[in-house]
């Protein structure tokens, strides 16, 4: 059975939308830890455009699951992965147009740097995953340059049709399939939700999925509600400062 990782940088593109201190992604991993969360995923974008470095440090300090962080494999986010030690690196794409990660690491095309990369940071005994499209080609060159994790894009799958969805799973199970033969372990995640992840999650050998917005999405419906309510009562009863600071409902 596949444990559950949960992906909380939505929460930050909620509070850079405000440039403000609410919602604080460090308060709600730990909401997302009670709900039973298995690991907590960020991805340190180069722009920081939602999780940043204060998220980081401070996340590092109070996960208590495991930390999954997702990164660029460039100098500087090697520097901060080594100084911060997270319970996993998983290296993925990065454009600075992108909304999201649109695809899988190159890793054919990238076989040297990206071994220089692993090597760095499993000196210091942090595991490392590779994000990569379900495809043979990536999957031996993640084996041959000394990564230990993949985590299989299922985008795809997620995006496809009603008629195709099938032909994309048989791809996510084909290469899990592979990946396990040669040793690796397997993740996935990208475009999970409520209506799909069923038949992913049901899939032999994958150990976790890193699932976030559909999640977060689902927690504004279910939450919205009773938010409202509280606030209303809030309008409705305020409470009247006194001179002493003192303060009474109405």
């Amino acid at each position: 059975m596949a444990s559950l990782g949960v992906n909380i940088d939505h929460i930050a593109n909620v509070r850079q939308a405000r440039l403000t201190v609410e919602p604080d992604p460090v308060t709600m991993a730990l909401l997302a830890e009670l709900g039973g969360a298995d690991g907590i995923t960020i991805h340190l974008r180069e722009d920081r455009r939602h999780i940043n470095d204060r998220d980081l440090k401070l996340l590092r300090e109070t996960v208590r699951s495991r930390l999954n962080l997702e990164m660029a494999a460039t100098p500087e986010m090697v520097e901060i992965a080594l100084k911060t030690k997270p319970d996993m690196v998983t290296l993925v794409p990065e454009r600075r147009e992108e909304i999201t990660t649109e695809g899988g690491l190159a890793v054919t095309a990238n076989e040297k740097y990206l071994k220089s990369i692993i090597h760095q940071i499993h000196q210091s005994s942090i595991p490392v995953s590779l994000f990569i499209d379900p495809i043979a080609e990536q999957l031996e060159a993640s084996w041959r340059i000394g990564a230990r994790w993949v985590e299989l894009h299922t985008g795809n799958y997620a995006e496809a049709s009603w008629d195709d969805q099938p032909l994309e799973l048989a791809r996510i199970q084909e290469a899990t399939f592979r990946a396990r033969s040669k040793g690796l372990r397997v993740n996935a995640g990208h475009g999970l939700t409520y209506n799909n992840v069923e038949a992913i999650a049901s899939i032999e050998g994958i150990e976790e999925l890193n699932i976030g917005h559909t999640i977060i999405a689902r927690a504004l419906a279910i939450g919205l509600r009773d938010a409202v309510k509280e606030m209303k009562e809030l309008v409705k009863n305020p409470r009247k400062e006194t001179l002493f600071g003192a303060s009474q409902k109405n």
